[in-house]
C-alpha cells in the first residue's frame, strides 16, 4: 500500500529543496525524520511536514488494515518548479535587475513493503501465451507473423 502528499508552492527554491528530497529518498520514515529534524536547511521542515502528513495518510486511510508505521518508507520523493515571482531591483544609472523568487511543488511517496508472490506465477519465456493460442485457433497474428520474417532475415 502506498499513499501520497503533495505540498505545493513552497517558497523555497527547487534546487535547495532537491537537496533534501535526495537525502531521504528510500529511507525508512522514521530515520527520514531523524535525519530532517536535525538538518540546517531551510527546506527541512516542509519536507518533514510532507513526510508525516503522507504517513499519516497511509496509517488512516483503511483502518480496517493494520500498518507498522515503523515499517514504512519514502518510495519516491521528487520536487518539480513552482511559478516564479518575478520582481525587480532598482540599481545605479535608472537601471534595474530582475529578481526571479522561485517556487517548488515537492510530492512525497510513502510505500509498505511489499511481500513478493513469486509462487502463484511461474516463470515462462516470452511469447509461449501467443504460439499455445496460435495453436489452438491455428491463425498467426499479424506481429508474430512479422518476428518470424525478421528471425530468417537475420540468419541469412
Amino acid at each position: 500500500m502506498e499513499a501520497r502528499c503533495i505540498a505545493r508552492y513552497l517558497r523555497i527554491t527547487p534546487r535547495k529543496m532537491r537537496l533534501l528530497a535526495n537525502l531521504v529518498r528510500g529511507k525508512n520514515v522514521n530515520q527520514a525524520i531523524n535525519l530532517l529534524q536535525f538538518t540546517p536547511k531551510s527546506g527541512a521542515q516542509p519536507t518533514l511536514k510532507a513526510i508525516k502528513s503522507a504517513a499519516s495518510n497511509l496509517i488512516n486511510r483503511d483502518l480496517s488494515r493494520h500498518v507498522n508505521p515503523d515499517e514504512l518508507f519514502v518510495k519516491t520523493i521528487f520536487v518539480d518548479e513552482g511559478p516564479t515571482l518575478k520582481r525587480f531591483l532598482p540599481r545605479a544609472m535608472g537601471r534595474a535587475t530582475p529578481i526571479r523568487k522561485r517556487m517548488s511543488h515537492l510530492t512525497v511517496l510513502v510505500a509498505t513493503p511489499e511481500v513478493e508472490e513469486a509462487a502463484e506465477v511461474e516463470a515462462q519465456p516470452e511469447g509461449t501465451e501467443a504460439i499455445e493460442a496460435s495453436k489452438k485457433t491455428g491463425k498467426v497474428k499479424k506481429s508474430e507473423a512479422a518476428n518470424k520474417t525478421s528471425k530468417r532475415t537475420a540468419k541469412k
